[in-house]
């Protein structure tokens, strides 16, 4: 049981699925909603700029049908004169195609799924399947289109015949009106009409936005081992992670045996912890260039004694610099007086090995504040 919940689609889709499905251009988008928006803009255009329409198109249509002589005559003015119309027109019906396309282009805003994606207009071969087509054609969601469909018509059909039967006195007055106002007054009427007929389309819009964002959400949903998967991905595998930091650690341990040798004393617990400084002219302060405890301390110790490092049993300064001293670091200022003593000893012992005399005395007192030395082991 615990492995089908796994594998059912029951959590919400992470940011990230999201964003891939945009990659791919795919975007919540309801038709009705591009469609509503670009009949009442063309609703509202001609009921603001009917008349101006009309007079305007009745100028164009009053241009074309003047013949005149000179063109008549010349045939090789028949071409300009067509040009010339055919700017008047578009240059009357500019303003409505521009509202039009900005209608067209903005659905896409309001649902927040305006993205150009390369991947959408690829071509996709099976989309050509003839069973996957026919699989489309009779599922969920082609009842759906179908339902809306018939919805729409009859919605539309009934508020139609409402306003027909309103403006029935009207239509019928138009045949009494001279040509020119009666075509004014007729595209002021079909426009008031189409203008509600298109906003009782708000009804559809009002359901179909809703439902559009619930289905594309819900196609996006993810199964629990999915969304562990992600996880992984974006995190990382915490079994890579742990190879590949266990990797670096070994390549650190290694790095920091190799200093060893390089090392003026080797400060020991003597057995818990063991501490290599460095010190050469020119630097600020003794470095730490290895350190650690246990079987990592043991081995210090050994790479020590191979190379004739001289190490020291110092257990108070050993545990304050294993816990205080970073690697690669200089040690704190506060254990420098103590450090100080070790490499005079150091020094002494070095020029005892070369020129011989009396044997120096390894420090034992060394000036260690209390507050730095953790609790022995």
């Amino acid at each position: 049981m615990a492995e089908d919940s796994d594998l059912e689609k029951s959590e919400e889709p992470t940011s990230r699925r999201i964003e891939q499905a945009r990659e791919k251009g795919q975007v919540p988008h309801s038709r009705e909603l591009g469609t509503f928006l670009v009949l009442i803009v063309a609703g509202g255009a001609f009921w603001t700029m009917g008349g101006w329409l009309m007079q305007r198109s009745m100028a164009v249509v009053r241009k074309g049908f003047t013949i005149e002589s000179e063109v008549m005559r010349e045939p090789g003015l028949m071409l300009p004169r067509l040009f010339e119309i055919s700017g008047d027109a578009l240059l009357a019906f500019a303003p409505l195609l521009g509202l039009l396309v900005l209608a067209a282009v903005l659905p896409p805003f309001f649902l927040n799924a305006w993205v150009f994606s390369p991947q959408a207009i690829a071509p996709d071969f099976n989309r050509l399947n003839p069973l996957t087509g026919f699989g489309r054609m009779f599922s969920w969601n082609s009842l759906m289109e179908l339902g809306k469909a018939a919805l729409k018509a009859a919605l539309v059909g009934f508020v139609a015949v409402l306003l027909m039967w309103k403006e029935r006195d009207e239509i019928f007055g138009l045949l009494n009106e001279p040509l020119e106002s009666g075509l004014i007054h007729a595209g002021n009427l079909v426009s008031f009409s189409f203008l509600i007929m298109a906003a009782t389309l708000v009804l559809i819009v009002a359901a179909d936005v809703p439902f559009q964002l619930w289905q594309y959400f819900d196609k996006l949903k993810m199964t629990k081992e999915e969304i562990k998967q992600e996880m992984k991905e974006m995190m990382g595998d915490p079994h890579v992670k742990g190879r590949i930091r266990s990797l670096q650690m070994q390549a650190a341990r290694k790095r920091m045996m190799a200093a060893v040798p390089k090392a003026n004393v080797v400060v020991t617990n003597p057995t818990h912890y063991s501490v290599a400084l460095v010190y050469q002219t020119g630097m600020a302060a003794p470095k730490v260039v290895a350190k650690g405890a246990g079987a990592i301390a043991q081995k210090i110790r050994e790479i020590a004694n191979e190379n004739a490092v001289p190490i020291l049993e110092a257990p108070p300064l050993a545990r304050a610099l294993y816990k205080h001293a970073a690697l690669d670091a200089e040690i704190p200022s506060a254990l420098y007086s103590a450090v100080a003593e070790v490499l005079a000893y150091i020094y002494q012992l070095a020029n005892w090995r070369q020129v011989g005399g009396v044997y120096p005395v390894p420090p034992r007192e060394l000036p260690v504040p209390p507050e730095l030395v953790p609790e022995a082991v």
